[in-house]
Formats: structure tokens, sequence, C-alpha cells
């Protein structure tokens, strides 16, 4: 009996040990580096790395374009009001009628003008005028008026 006992005792040890054996390597395969879950777990840890960094600038640009944005709303908001307050002066002005803003034009009656163009028809071809070529450096004078916005800053 004791040599039965023996042999079954034995038979377990073995069994066992080929279970650890067995068990040994299906681990070293679950946590090889570039077939297995660590490296499934590696390559993740190296993407929320790179997200945190893209995450840390994309708020940095974030905040830069806030302060930015911050700034045109306060200066439009400025310029609103001196519009606001530019409108309001207009109303103070005395309204021009439409007559005293033209010069007067000299009365012409229609048998003036019938003559003239009778006149203009009979006359034979008349001389080609001068053509005068306007030199090209010379200004027209002032178009625009360009202020300078640093003075006019709110602070």
């Amino acid at each position: 009996m004791d040599l039965i006992a023996d042999i079954l005792l034995a038979a377990g040890a073995l069994g066992a040990g080929f279970y650890c054996l067995v068990l040994s390597r299906r681990l070293k395969r679950f946590n090889d580096l570039e077939k297995g879950v660590g490296g499934a777990v590696a390559v993740l840890s190296s993407q929320v790395e790179d997200l945190n960094k893209s995450f840390a600038s994309a708020r940095q640009i974030t905040e830069g374009s806030s302060q930015a944005l911050d700034q045109l709303t306060g200066r439009a908001e400025s310029v609103a009001q001196r519009l606001e307050l530019m409108m309001a002066s207009m109303h103070d002005l005395p309204e021009v009628a439409p007559e005293a803003a033209q010069p007067p034009r000299a009365a012409v009656t229609r048998a003036e003008e019938s003559d003239a163009l009778a006149v203009a028809y009979e006359t034979e071809a008349a001389p080609e005028p001068e053509v005068q070529v306007e030199d090209p450096n010379k200004s027209a004078g002032v178009m625009f008026v360009r202020h300078n916005r640093d003075k006019n800053r709110v602070a």
C-alpha cells in the first residue's frame, strides 16, 4: 500500500510540475512585449503620453486664441461706441436741401439745344482733341486717410 501511495504521490508531483511548466510558457507569451498583451499595454501607454502632449499644446493654443479674441472684441466694442457717437452727432447737423447742394445751372431752352446740335452736324470733321498724357508720378490727391490705431486703443 505504501508503494502505491508513493507512486500516486510521485505521479501527482510530476503532473503538478508539468502543469506549472505549461503555465509558465503561457505567461511568458502573454507578457511578451512584441506579440502579447504586454506589447499592447506598452503601445497604449505611449499613445496616452502622445495624447497628453497634444492636449497640452491644444490648450495653450486655445488660451492664446481666446486672449486674442477678447482683445479684438474689446476693440470692436470701442469702435462701435465711437460709431454710435458719430451717428448721434450727425443728427445735430442741419439738413441741406438738394437744390442748395448743387450749383445753379444756366437755363437752356430747347431751341438753343437744337441749334447747337445742328451746328455740330453741319461742321465738317472736327479736329481731334489733343491727348494729354498725365504724369504717372503725379498724385491725384488724398483719397484715403489712415489713422494711427495705437492712439485710438482703449486701455
